[in-house]
């Protein structure tokens, strides 16, 4: 699919014809071999253009061939023959090229691009390198440590930084396709020897070696336990110290290696997932293609705390009005300063001015009649957010969309004490919400398909992975973290250490383990949330707190860290020790090892070794098992949705897919035989007991996770 015209009487252009993004597929590739072929064979041409369709340049491989054999012309020779013409070509890039896309450009004599444009070779957050000449080409264009860059963080850039790298060699905000057309005319006379890249020596830096080691340490830090960016790295070293012939069959052998590899299943898993996460479904039949979302213009945020400040900023700066209500007024002047400060740094970072104009403070809630939309975040406390949404029931108009940033309490109970409960919902954003990008869309029993589609696209239009789910306490993230961090803790008890259950965990992939984790959050956020379910209080004995409440096992070591006044971070110390409150340096505390010892010796608990592998089964076969059962509940629609809740809400490493995605890597059945083996040693922990669902997929023959919701009879959704 590339259309082929004769103009200007004697240049070629060639038009990349696959929607939306004119990617790579076989057609394509096809097209463009034929294409070609014609015009270097055409006497009458002296030059080709090739561009894409609809503005945009070309998106690379089409992703969807992955899975099967591969058919049409390879891409490399493709490559290496448009490269070695004796006509030259210019590439007119708008929008963007990327992946192969950049890979195409880069073989054609010259590039032009629009000002708009964006290039860059994202292949590493598939799991992948660029393998049509990328790793080989980029280095001889623009040296090792820029290429290095590009290509180990799949990094995107803008036309005009292509530019002063040289990338580029020109950028317009002209017509593009018509700028490269009189571009490649005054080319034709040129000699084309010095334009192929592959014939190019690297300039090679005196360090390399160092260099190389630099950047290797860099990614193992950052990209912890990640194959594709050392691969990267391998590949650009070759182009370094091998001729171009060499150095591509360097380049496919890492690639080889890459391909089928697990880590680019799960990343490429979690590509389509993210895409599919934003299509819910009503039992009612209503879904996110046939419900049109109001359109939102003015919004307002109840509480200036971090949450409420986060949110404030998040909707101002996509061009939201945004009225803030804080009840005291240094609280008030306090958020307003933290707010504003917040934009301006945002703005300069992007380069455009603050959106400081859209912000109103006040102490009144009667400021809020008008809004379109009313997001509260305020205290955790159901008592407090019902006053407020009573409130906001008398005060707004009949339309306005009163939302939630509860993290777990139910949101149908708020929605009952308002005159509109079809126009309740629950938008939990992650802390500090104008950077992390998650947001579970809380769908109460009488929240309306326009509700929800109103949240799901305000959501879209802040930029994040909106995610809609059922109403249920904790949701799906919190709810799937209580019995992961209680198998730590559990852990804790018999034998394992703060500092060794993180360090399993983060070498798994997670940027913090739980416990440090716990430290960030705040220890005693979770300790007024055990007071309020009644887990723990003034009832229970402070020398001999039981083990076991509400029917269950119950661990008070956290409670007993609380007791001491270490709630982590804020006061320098929790299940670590900081250099002063406020500190990020974790270091272990001989305190807590003491307070583990003694606690053990008063119950009776003999300390035992415990292994890396017990610590990852026991604490990921937890949250994977209550995915299924949140499966099972219609609290979440699909698989996908909780890999991607928990990718960008909790961190959990997208190289190994998300805690589904995880278990059905290892085997259904080995999740299910470990998970009977630990709840028949720990038959008092409920949250071990192998889901019904789980179950009944290994007596099925554990079908892969995209099947999986053929096998999910729920007799009520909550979506």
């Amino acid at each position: 699919m590339a259309r082929y015209e004769l103009v200007k009487r004697s240049v070629a252009l060639i038009t990349l014809t696959n929607p939306p993004v004119n990617s790579l597929s076989s057609a394509v590739r096809h097209g463009i071999a034929k294409t070609m072929d014609r015009a270097l064979s055409d006497p009458k041409v002296t030059a080709v253009v090739i561009c894409g369709e609809n503005g945009r340049f070309c998106g690379g491989a089409d992703i969807r061939e992955f899975a099967g054999p591969m058919r049409g012309p390879p891409l490399l020779p493709l490559l290496d023959s448009i490269e070695a013409g004796e006509k030259p070509v210019v590439a007119a890039i708008e929008g963007v090229a990327l992946g192969g896309g950049l890979e195409l450009a880069l073989v054609c004599h010259y590039r032009i691009a629009h000002s708009k444009a964006r290039l860059g070779l994202p292949e590493v957050t598939l799991g992948l390198l660029p393998a049509a000449g990328g790793t080989q080409r980029l280095p001889r264009l623009i040296g090792i440590p820029a290429a290095l860059e590009l290509i180990t963080t799949g990094r995107h850039v803008s036309s005009q930084e292509a530019l002063k790298l040289g990338i580029v060699d020109q950028v317009t905000e002209q017509n593009v396709c018509e700028v490269a057309v009189e571009f490649a005319l005054r080319a034709v006379a040129k000699p084309l020897s010095s334009r192929r890249l592959s014939a190019l020596t690297v300039p090679c830096p005196p360090d390399l070696d160092a260099l190389l080691e630099a950047v290797t340490m860099q990614i193992q830090k950052k990209a912890r336990g990640m194959m594709a960016p050392l691969a990267c790295v391998q590949a650009v070293r070759a182009a370094a110290t091998m001729p171009y012939s060499q150095g591509i069959k360097r380049e496919s052998e890492l690639m080889a290696t890459l391909f089928n590899s697990g880590q680019a299943r799960a990343l490429q898993y979690c590509f389509f997932a993210e895409r599919t996460a934003g299509k819910w479904t009503l039992p009612s039949g209503a879904q996110w293609n046939d419900t049109k979302p109001r359109e939102i213009r003015s919004a307002a945020v109840i509480g200036l705390g971090t949450m409420g400040r986060g949110i404030a900023v998040s909707l101002a700066r996509v061009g939201i009005s945004v009225i803030a209500v804080e009840s005291d007024k240094k609280l008030m002047e306090t958020g307003r300063q933290m707010v504003i400060g917040m934009l301006e740094r945002d703005a300069k970072r992007r380069g455009v001015s603050a959106s400081l104009n859209l912000l109103k403070f006040t102490l009144s809630l009667q400021d809020l009649k008008d809004v379109d939309l009313v997001i509260e975040a305020v205290f955790e406390d159901m008592a407090l957010k019902k006053r407020v949404f009573q409130e906001l029931s008398k005060l707004c108009r009949p339309t306005t969309l009163l939302c939630s940033n509860t993290s777990g309490l139910d949101v149908d109970a708020l929605a009952g004490v308002t005159d509109r409960p079809q126009l309740v919902i629950g938008m939990h954003f992650f802390s500090p919400a104008h950077v992390m990008k998650l947001l579970e869309v809380v769908c109460g029993p009488r929240s309306s398909s326009e509700t929800i589609a109103t949240a799901m696209s305000l959501g879209k239009r802040m930029e994040k992975v909106s995610v809609a789910v059922g109403n249920c306490p904790g949701f799906v993230g919190n709810r799937m973290l209580k019995p992961y961090s209680d198998q730590a803790t559990f852990l804790l008890e018999e034998g394992a250490t703060p500092e060794q259950i993180d360090k399993v965990l983060e070498d798994f992939g997670f940027a913090m383990g739980v416990f440090r984790m716990s430290d960030l959050a705040g220890l005693d956020v979770g300790w007024r949330v055990r007071k309020e379910s009644g887990l723990t209080g003034p009832d229970v004995d402070p020398k001999n707190p039981p083990r076991r409440r509400q029917g269950r096992k119950y661990c008070p070591i956290p409670d007993m860290v609380c007791e001491q006044g270490r709630f982590g971070q804020k006061t320098g110390r929790g299940w670590y020790m900081y250099d002063k409150p406020g500190g990020t340096n974790a270091k272990p505390d001989p305190l807590i090892q003491n307070l583990l010892e003694t606690y053990r010796s008063r119950y009776g608990i003999k300390p035992r070794n415990i292994t890396d592998q017990e610590i990852i089964d026991r604490c990921l076969f937890a949250l994977a098992n209550e995915g299924f059962r949140i499966l099972e509940d219609g609290i979440a629609a699909r698989p996908e949705d909780i890999d991607v809740i928990y990718q960008f809400g909790y961190g959990f490493p997208r190289h190994r897919g998300g805690p589904m995605f995880y278990a059905s890597m290892v085997g259904l059945e080995r999740v299910l035989e470990r998970l009977e083996h630990y709840h028949q040693a720990h038959p008092d922990v409920p949250h071990l007991e192998p889901s019904p669902l789980l179950k009944k997929l290994v007596a099925c023959g554990s079908p892969p996770i995209q099947k999986w919701r053929e096998h999910i009879k729920t007799m009520h959704s909550h979506l």
